[in-house]
Order: C-alpha cells, then sequence, then structure tokens
C-alpha cells in the first residue's frame, strides 16, 4: 500500500521554501457509504475516510459563543469557557482553513458531586469522565445547540464526529433511556457486560443528531470483539438516517470510527485494528508517524531530536505491521501532547520570531498533506500556536495560517 504521494509531497515542499500563500476555498462532496458488510470494513466508508481533513476542537477552550455557560477551569492557560455556540460561530473559519470535518471533544454531562475538590472541576471541564453519556453538558449548550451545530456543519460541507469514551466514566453514572448501565468498576469498565449499554451510547447521537462517527479515547480498554460490535450498530444507525449536504444530496452519516491508542504500531494492530479474518476497528491514530515527524522536524516530549529523513521512511514501513483494512489516521498534535512550536522551542531548535520556526511548521504539514489517508489538525497548530500566547494568534511575514489551507485544499476531493 503507497501510504504518500510524493509527487505532491516535493511540490509542497517546494512551496514551504517560497513563502506564505492564500488559497480560495473549494467545496467538497460528502458521499454517503453503502450497505456495509456485516464484520468487514465498509469499502466505500473506507474510500470517504482517506479524503477526510479534520480540524479538532477542544471544546472548554477553544470559543466562548454564549457569556452565560462555561466550565470557567480546566487546563492550560485558555479561558475554559469555550462552548457549542462558540463552535457555530467559527464554522466558517474552520471550513476555510481547508478541513472538511470537525472532531468535538466530550460534550455529555460531567455532573458534579457535592464537595468535589478543584481537580475533579478540571478533570469534568474535559468531558473525558462523563456522567450522563445522554445529555448535553449545560456548560457547553443544550440539545438544541448540538443540534443547530451538526446541521450547520453538514450544510457548510463539514462532518461531524463525537468523541466516544466507552471504556471508563464518572463514578455517578446516568442510565441510558432504556435504562442501561456500564458494568465493574468506573475505569476501566467490564466487559461483554458494558457492551450493550454502550452500542446504545453509539447508535443515539447517530440517530438523533446524525453525526458522523466517532473518535475512541483510550480505545485499548474495550475488546476488539466488542469494537465489532459497536463498529456494526454504528453502520447500521448511519444507513438509518439522513441528511442533506452541501451539494443538496441525500446522504447517509460517514459512520466513521478511529481509534486512540497512544502506543506502538503492535499493540495498535493488537488492541484497535484486529485480523484479517476478524476486523476491529477500521482506522487509528498513527502515533508510530507523528513521533517520527517530531524528531525528525523539531523534538518529542523527551528531547529526543535530530533524526534524518530516513525516520520518516520507517514510520511508513510500520504500517506492514497493520491489517489490510486498517486506515492510519495522521496527526501532528492534539489536546494530550506539546504543540509542534512549543516542541520547537523544547528543543532549541526555533523561536517563533525566526523564520526556521515557520519553514518547520511548513515542513511537517507539507508531510501531513501527501499522507495517503485521513489526516487530523489541532487547533491552533494553523497559526503556529504555542501554550504562552494560548489565546491569541501568533502573527508573522510568514505565518503558516494560509500555507495550511493551500496545503489541506491541495488534497480535497475534486
Amino acid at each position: 500500500m503507497n501510504h504518500a504521494n510524493k509527487t505532491l509531497l516535493t511540490l509542497a515542499l517546494s512551496a514551504a521554501l517560497f513563502g506564505c500563500g492564500g488559497s480560495d476555498s473549494g467545496n467538497s462532496g460528502q458521499d454517503g457509504p453503502q450497505t456495509p458488510e456485516t464484520y468487514a470494513c465498509n469499502v466505500n466508508q473506507s474510500e470517504q475516510s482517506n479524503k477526510l481533513r479534520i480540524y479538532q476542537v477542544m471544546v472548554e477552550s477553544f470559543v466562548s459563543g454564549d457569556p452565560n455557560i462555561g466550565h470557567g477551569t480546566g487546563y492550560g492557560t485558555s479561558h475554559h469557557n469555550g462552548d457549542l455556540q462558540g463552535i457555530i460561530d467559527s464554522l466558517d473559519y474552520i471550513k476555510e482553513t481547508g478541513a472538511n470535518a470537525i472532531w468535538l471533544t466530550p460534550i455529555f454531562h460531567s455532573i458534579p458531586v457535592d464537595g468535589q475538590d478543584h481537580w475533579a472541576d478540571r478533570l469534568d471541564a474535559t468531558g473525558y469522565f462523563a456522567s450522563d453519556y445522554f445529555a448535553v453538558d449545560p456548560r457547553f449548550g443544550d440539545m438544541n445547540t448540538a443540534k443547530e451545530l451538526v446541521e450547520k456543519a453538514h450544510a457548510k460541507g463539514l462532518y461531524v464526529f463525537f468523541d466516544g469514551v466507552f471504556g471508563h466514566h464518572k463514578d455517578n453514572i446516568v442510565p441510558s433511556p432504556s435504562g442501561l448501565t456500564p458494568s465493574g468498576s468506573s475505569n476501566p469498565v467490564s466487559y461483554p457486560e458494558s457492551l450493550a449499554f454502550y452500542k446504545e451510547v453509539a447508535t443515539y447521537w447517530v440517530e438523533e443528531l446524525k453525526i458522523d462517527g466517532w473518535r475512541l479515547d483510550q480505545a485499548y480498554q474495550v475488546p476488539t470483539e466488542a469494537w465489532t460490535e459497536i463498529r456494526k450498530a454504528v453502520d447500521e444507525a448511519s444507513q438509518s438516517v439522513t441528511y442533506t449536504n452541501n451539494l443538496g444530496e441525500t446522504v447517509n452519516p460517514l459512520g466513521y470510527m478511529v481509534a486512540e491508542i497512544w502506543n506502538g504500531e503492535d499493540y495498535i494492530a493488537e488492541t484497535g485494528y484486529g485480523t484479517e479474518k476478524a476486523p476491529a476497528l477500521c482506522s487509528a491514530f498513527d502515533f508510530p508517524m507523528r513521533y517520527r515527524i517530531v524528531e525528525t522536524l523539531a523534538a518529542n516530549e523527551s528531547n529526543v531530536s535530530g533524526r534524518d529523513a530516513s525516520w520518516l521512511a520507517n514510520g511508513y514501513e510500520t504500517h506492514a505491521k497493520y491489517p489490510d483494512h486498517a486506515k492510519p489516521n495522521l496527526m501532528l498534535g492534539n489536546h494530550d501532547l506539546v504543540r509542534f512550536g512549543d516542541l520547537l522551542q523544547r528543543g532549541d531548535i526555533a523561536e517563533p520570531n525566526e523564520d526556521e520556526y515557520w519553514l518547520r511548521h511548513k515542513a511537517a504539514f507539507a508531510f501531513q498533506a501527501a499522507y495517503t489517508g485521513p489526516i487530523t489538525l489541532y487547533y491552533g497548530e494553523e497559526i503556529g500556536d504555542e501554550v504562552p500566547d494560548f489565546d491569541d494568534q501568533v502573527t508573522s511575514d510568514c505565518a503558516v495560517q494560509a500555507y495550511v489551507m493551500t496545503m489541506l485544499l491541495a488534497v480535497a476531493p475534486r
């Protein structure tokens, strides 16, 4: 399998050397999947997922659109008052980056416990230990706002992916509409006893809001056979509903699911993809390749740097460990990782006031744009964001925002 478009990569790296440039936004269609095979990865869905350019939003730290709500606390230097209205207000901007999909960190209700410590308040803001999987956290908005967000995103040609945490939850769990609860401890839950509950979660939001799929937190907590069942349920739910996309076409939700397994290729294959005969999930984030990029162009979180270009080729070789149905999704960062700009500074490689800082960003984005398969951009990367200026756009005569637009639009479906 060829995972790099060498011609595009050459053009992209050449463009990086010639400075910044703009690009007009283009429309991209959203073709819904055909009837899925029972256990195999859906062929048409896999073809569509290859075209995904996902923009990740950390909801609590992104944009405040409603001054009356917000968590007001959390991790990092954000205002921590981000909400769903803020995302709605930003959809045009997200579309203009060249993205054709958005991924929201969990928006489900994390119900405070009387007298809980501040660390629990901060954890609630992330959404990753939810109490009620069937309700929107009122500090983010409500069901009507969530529905409006999905509908307006679809109308602009953006897929919408929610964040599913199907292996752990907050202790004060709320039963599902059908009366189910997870079994076992709160972290991790027990399978197969918890399977019916999480299948209900996974299908509920597809059927109610017509979301296009899920990012799956700590996917290794869920057995591969359970992932097969959940994936089948999401496929079936996606086929049961339709929406109108930006081209006026009636389509099914995509049904894409991507695993977060923060580990090496062997463990990702074992706990995420399953086997050729028993496929589990069809896509997982390409952490092995991500580390090779940052170790070559910047430094990793342990300050390993200075790798040569052969290290990138080695990253592609890791894909041989995956079954044929695997669709790795390449990202440079996310809410758990140090931003690329900060890694450049930690490694004493470049500062934001130096051209090298922006050139290395461009090289990283060029590599990502040339990748064959889905890619994900963490909000703020398109402006070279770094933690000290978390809330402000870093500006430069050669900032990378327009360059990212050029790269993402270069790989947009024609």
